[in-house]
């Protein structure tokens, strides 16, 4: 089993733990307040600096039969264990912010990220007021207790330059009615369209992580683009961070599948008649260019009836998934409660009014 240094971030000012403060878009210093850019943290030897931030080619992974890695804490020399994607985490004793350089170089580093923008806190009330107005909504969803164990992650992603270009050929129907006095009349024309397709997509985004759904990575979309900054292992201090498990040719299906689907649709409306379906297929799908790329999600679980409910908060912008069970014994008090009064209603009025 390896044993290797995790990276960590310190505070210039105090040596401190120096962590990326969304609000204020700088490196904090939980001990003194210090707050620094990115290009002064970069000055001094820590997670950020250029040195640390270079790949090393020749790099290679040693992993236990269980694929289970042990690194050492800077801070207090305490020993971390991580698994195979587990790029950044913290030590259990002290805190600190243990990122696992060999793990990002021992295959392809990062492009970019979009550092979070919003602060935990306020992910709490989020989530507080996503269940609230819910009677049905199991207590559960509700414990503050559960929420708080929300956890900012860099989601790994796949995001592709993509070109879609050819001709679709569509059978298209138009159905107008009219009636008289006596009988109602239907009338359907066919048409045979061919739309000329040549669109360009911008980093279509492919879940890298095996271990998050991929339905739940797509309805986080959109992300902001213009927050892309250049990757750096310092965005990743006070958070926990993956790494890609999901295969870059594996990953491109899906975007190319999703591509493929858009230009279909676009060009469907194009036609503008009643209904349209496609009878040829011309089109080809070519990559232009691939990003590797970590964006920040607020994840929570929260358990109910032996199921894990995931919940998720873009945290570029604070946009919110996830599916809120109902309470079967709830409901039941609930069908209970409208019957009782009901039938009291019903009751009174026969008593008093007839």
């Amino acid at each position: 089993m390896a044993d290797i240094t995790a990276l960590d971030n310190k505070c210039p000012a105090c040596n401190a733990k120096a962590v990326w403060n969304p609000t204020e878009q700088k490196f904090k210093c939980e001990y003194c307040a210090s707050q620094f850019t990115l290009e002064q943290m970069q000055q001094y030897n820590n997670a950020s600096s250029l040195e640390n931030n270079k790949v090393d080619e020749n790099f290679t992974k040693i992993t236990s039969k269980d694929e289970l890695d042990i690194y050492r804490c800077k801070n207090c020399g305490a020993e971390i264990i991580a698994d195979k994607t587990t790029t950044a985490t913290f030590c259990v004793y002290c805190g600190s912010t243990a990122i696992l350089k060999e793990k990002i170089d021992s295959g392809i580093a990062p492009n970019y990220i979009i550092p979070f923008k919003n602060e935990k806190e306020s992910t709490y009330d989020a989530f507080t007021k996503l269940f609230k107005g819910r009677p049905l909504t199991p207590k559960a969803f509700k414990d503050v207790n559960n929420i708080k164990k929300i956890s900012g992650v860099y989601i790994p992603f796949w995001a592709y330059d993509i070109k879609s270009k050819g001709d679709i050929t569509f059978h298209c129907e138009d159905v107008r009615t009219w009636s008289d006095y006596n009988y109602r009349y239907t009338e359907t024309t066919s048409y045979s369209t061919t739309i000329d397709c040549d669109m360009d997509f911008n980093k279509v985004l492919a879940d890298g992580s095996s271990r998050f759904p991929d339905d739940l990575m797509d309805s986080l979309e959109p992300f902001n683009y213009d927050h892309l900054v250049d990757y750096n292992h310092a965005y990743l201090s006070g958070f926990l961070a993956e790494k890609y498990d999901v295969n870059n040719d594996v990953a491109y299906t899906r975007a190319s599948q999703r591509v493929m689907n858009t230009s279909i649709s676009k060009a469907r409306g194009a036609c503008r008649h009643s209904s349209a379906y496609v009878t040829n297929n011309g089109l080809s799908i070519n990559n232009k260019k691939t990003y590797y790329i970590l964006l920040p999600v607020w994840m929570v679980s929260i358990k109910y009836k032996d199921k894990d409910y995931i919940f998720a908060m873009n945290g570029d912008t604070g946009k919110i998934v996830g599916d809120i069970p109902v309470s079967i014994g709830k409901t039941f008090l609930f069908i209970f409660i409208f019957l009782a009064l009901f039938f009291l209603i019903g009751f009174l009025f026969a008593r008093f009014v007839i």
